[in-house]
């Protein structure tokens, strides 16, 4: 069970770490590249409602399997070792950045998009694009954590 849990936990990490390096690191410039602010706007507006969507369901995935994990691999807070902690309070403050992202910047962004807004728009999306940055940066973090705690000590 601890297996399937940890696969579960890995490929919900892939998918959202993954995910925050595509639209940061490619499509982001990409679309600044070949496309005029409305187009962009309305891009990254779709992109974003629809990666919001799959992380509602990736992040309960990564955050209860991590802690079925620390319970039934660790032995709980008490036993396990510094990797897991530091992974726990990335975890949750990632969670807590994206909560934040889709509800608020997230929000604003679809409707005023809706009503034709482009610079409210567009200030929404300056907005995700920072919360996003800070979370690929904690999940990479996160990931070199767990690989060093995990096979460095």
């Amino acid at each position: 069970m601890t297996t399937l849990l940890y696969v579960f936990h890995l490929l919900g990490a892939v998918v959202w770490v993954g995910g925050m390096a595509f639209a940061i690191l490619a499509l982001r410039p990409a679309a600044h590249e070949a496309l005029e602010a409305p187009e962009r706007l309305a891009l990254m507006g779709a992109v974003f409602r629809r990666f919001f969507r799959i992380l509602w369901h990736v992040a309960p995935i990564v955050i209860l399997s991590g802690w079925a994990m620390l319970g039934g691999w660790y032995w709980g807070f008490g036993a396990s070792i510094w990797h897991v902690h530091l992974m726990h309070l990335t975890g949750l403050i990632m969670l807590g950045v994206f909560v934040f992202v889709a509800l608020v910047p997230g929000r604003a962004m679809r409707a005023a998009l809706a009503a034709g807004d482009r610079p409210a728009a567009a200030a929404a999306l300056d907005t995700i694009r920072k919360g996003v940055t800070v979370n690929l940066a904690l999940g990479l973090l996160t990931v070199a954590v767990a690989g060093w705690g995990r096979f460095g000590g």
